[in-house]
């Protein structure tokens, strides 16, 4: 299997967390998104979106971290990263799309270089433009954890919420967002920080990293 990553992206950051806690090996191809790498010619006959991250196994090619999140649980069900009931997975899924589709796409790269590019926002703008999206998604999963968790973000082990949730958090700190409002998001990232898995995931970790 290989993984198209790029160390700081938290999309793909989402994929190796899942793809350890799966026990799944797999070689790491880097692109890299600071030097225009996602939009070259090679890599956009692999995923035609120009995005990381992908996922190539047995002749096909996954794309979008939740979907490649869900496939690896539909393939390799043991150990499970969803709750067996569907209320439960309802939960989690929930969880994730905060993530996946409330806060992280509008604080994404591309979204950024537009704000400067396009509208001339000043880093302070585009250091508060990300702080309320990532302010309203935690609001939001701090309530839902309240509710569901019991050590992780739903439940007593590691879901695809958390899989979601952690990268979320790396990004809030390297942005210097306060994390204090959310002490239940706090349990739960300090939590995930003493299984292996999470940790061989953080960025820090990757091939090119800084």
């Amino acid at each position: 299997m290989k993984l198209y990553d790029y160390w700081r992206s938290s999309a793909a950051y989402r994929v190796r967390i899942a793809l350890n806690l799966k026990g799944v090996s797999y070689d790491t191809v880097s692109i890299d998104l600071r030097t225009g790498a996602q939009s070259a010619t090679d890599y956009k006959s692999i995923n035609p979106q120009g995005l990381v991250p992908a996922v190539e196994s047995d002749g096909k090619v996954i794309t979008q971290s939740t979907a490649i999140m869900e496939w690896l649980e539909e393939t390799r069900p043991q150990p499970p990263l969803m709750p067996a009931d569907p209320a439960g997975r309802a939960a989690v899924r929930a969880m994730m799309a905060v993530v996946a589709c409330d806060i992280h796409p509008l604080n994404n790269l591309r979204v950024l270089n537009s704000l400067k590019a396009e509208f001339g926002a000043t880093q302070a703008q585009i250091d508060a433009w990300i702080a309320r999206w990532i302010t309203a998604g935690f609001d939001t999963l701090e309530a839902l954890i309240d509710q569901h968790g019991e050590g992780f973000a739903f439940g007593e082990g590691p879901t695809l919420a958390d899989c979601c949730l952690i990268p979320q958090v790396y990004n809030a700190r390297r942005f210097n967002v306060d994390l204090a409002p959310w002490p239940r998001i706090m349990a739960v990232d300090a939590a995930c920080a003493r299984l292996d898995e999470f940790a061989a995931a953080h960025p820090s970790r990757q091939p090119g990293a800084e």
